[in-house]
């Protein structure tokens, strides 16, 4: 196998070495992996759409019938241009037919291989991994940077830019899978059509259309600084089957929330004028916990808070073990600020 450093893959994505007949495409986040297929196989051959161009075999059906391959690899293109063949594997081991390919390899055909999560030794990865003239792609979950080259390429291509503070809100809520982060940019970059900038007003807005989670008790203990229920609320919303992850990102979406009404209040609007600007409205039995956390909070503050709710965010996912412990403690560090303020 050609080893490839990680700033190498994309480049080879978009420009696959013409030497490079075979490559396995592999790992947990399904859209990253669908997206370098596909990348790569628009790079091998003039018309994917063609299917005297580019054939598609389902793996477990080349697990029945393992010759298929080589025998495909060989075929002459009817009229001429690039080939490629497009294998999706399966449940099914396409081993034998993997190693007959890499014993007489086809200069007129790319191999493509299109798998899941393969864990190191599995037969499948390990026969590609020491294949010399084979590459393998990892395709692992998007990082904090990763994410952010993300937003910056979709907002560029939507002739966006977009703000700090909507920025901190949007990375936190993406990760995953590359295809489903990537329709959540589009999804704000398609709402703040129109303008030149994408505002934190636009994040809010789209998200909000999530469904919304049952830790409303939760984030008011923390927004109005009391901490002995943020304990007692933690504990229940937990108990209730919500992720670490989940918690924090809601309690993110109600400070992005309280920020812009409290803009509205130190621009003149008055309590219950600043109320009105959140939406969807706050439901009644909560109008008294957000009111209060309105007075006590200033906007600069909320800002800061948004930041270390966003790395909070961030951690959950980087360390899944300790998610629980890291939410925990961001936000009764929040509503211990409160207090002592």
């Amino acid at each position: 196998m050609v080893a490839l450093k990680t700033a190498e893959i994309e480049n080879f994505v978009a420009r696959p070495d013409p030497a490079s007949f075979l490559i396995l495409v592999f790992g947990p986040d399904a859209g990253l992996v669908r997206e370098r297929t596909e990348h790569i196989i628009r790079a091998s051959v003039d018309d994917p759409n063609d299917p005297f161009s580019l054939v598609r075999i389902d793996g477990d059906e080349l697990a029945s019938n393992p010759a298929r391959l080589i025998e495909e690899s060989g075929t002459v293109p009817l009229f001429g241009g690039r080939r490629a063949i497009l294998v999706k594997s399966g449940n099914r081991s396409i081993v034998p037919a993997v190693e007959a390919a890499i014993a007489a390899p086809s200069p007129d055909c790319r191999i493509v291989i299109e798998a899941g999560d393969l864990r190191r030794g599995t037969p499948l990865r390990t026969l590609c991994e020491r294949a010399k003239s084979v590459i393998a792609i990892p395709c692992y979950t998007d990082g904090e940077r990763d994410l952010g080259r993300l937003v910056d390429e979709e907002m560029r291509a939507a002739g966006l830019t977009i703000a700090p503070d909507a920025r901190a809100a949007l990375l936190p809520l993406l990760g995953g899978d590359r295809a489903a982060s990537r329709s959540e940019i589009r999804k704000v970059a398609l709402y703040a059509h129109g303008s030149s900038r994408v505002t934190l007003d636009d994040v809010v807005a789209v998200i909000a259309d999530a469904s919304a989670l049952a830790v409303d008790g939760l984030v008011d203990a923390v927004f109005t600084g009391r901490t002995a229920d943020v304990e007692l609320q933690f504990a229940k919303t937990r108990a209730s089957g919500v992720a670490p992850g989940s918690i924090v990102t809601a309690a993110l979406r109600q400070l992005a929330q309280l920020h812009r009404a409290r803009l509205a209040m130190e621009d003149g609007a008055t309590a219950g004028e600043a109320m009105r600007v959140i939406q969807p409205p706050v439901h009644f039995r909560r109008e008294a916990a957000v009111g209060a956390a309105l007075q006590v909070w200033t906007a600069a503050r909320l800002q800061r808070a948004m930041g270390q709710l966003a790395e909070a965010a961030l951690q959950t996912r980087q360390q899944p073990g300790l998610a629980e412990t890291l939410a925990h403690r961001a936000l009764l560090a929040i509503a211990a600020n409160v207090r002592r303020n």
